[in-house]
């Protein structure tokens, strides 16, 4: 189907270029200055099974507040456009993800309407360069830019590094069914007639 896009950013705290293609096959080029970030985004795309090539450039020496928020918001918009007019979509998604100790709940509405609900807390104040608080701030720059319905919670598990991974991965897995095309929806999933 292609449903692939381009998007680009700038401003004066980030500048990014995004390419995004919902129907590939998981590849992933990805810069962001900050390695746990990327490797964040790469789970994301490769367990999604979405091809990804995103290049940020922030104000990291201020701190990655700016580049994280403004990467959600630059995927959150390129998810959008991707999806066109959503037609014959599955519209909901949800995965209960184990890794190691740790169970997440991630479920997906593309909606139209935006909302997000986060339930995740952590011990530590950052995982390799990345602040964890950044983690929220993240999914609900994506959540708003996408205009989705939006839940993730932590159902058990102590490691931050392995939460942070598991959102990211079922992030991806919930919404890889989300935008899955069935050949039974006839237009859009809702009574509307819109989403």
């Amino acid at each position: 189907m292609g449903r692939s896009c381009e998007v680009s950013r700038v401003t004066r705290e980030t500048d990014i270029q995004i390419r995004l293609n919902l129907d590939g096959s998981g590849k992933a080029e990805i810069h962001t200055g900050i390695g746990f970030f990327d490797h964040m985004l790469n789970s994301f795309a490769r367990h999604g099974f979405f091809d990804l090539e995103l290049s940020v450039k922030g104000d990291l020496e201020v701190d990655t507040h700016h580049t994280i928020e403004d990467t959600g918001i630059v995927l959150g918009t390129a998810i959008k456009k991707a999806l066109g007019d959503k037609k014959s979509i599955k519209r909901y998604g949800s995965m209960i993800l184990p890794m190691d100790e740790t169970l997440i709940l991630c479920a997906v509405d593309l909606s139209g309407r935006p909302f997000f609900q986060f339930d995740v807390p952590f011990t530590v104040e950052r995982v390799g360069s990345m602040e964890t608080e950044m983690v929220k701030e993240f999914f609900f720059a994506v959540s708003y830019a996408c205009e989705i319905n939006l839940h993730i919670k932590k159902l058990s598990g102590e490691n931050n590094h392995h939460l942070i991974e598991g959102i990211f991965k079922a992030f991806g897995k919930a919404f890889d069914e989300a935008t899955r095309v069935d050949e039974r929806i006839i237009g859009v999933l809702s009574t509307k007639g819109t989403l």
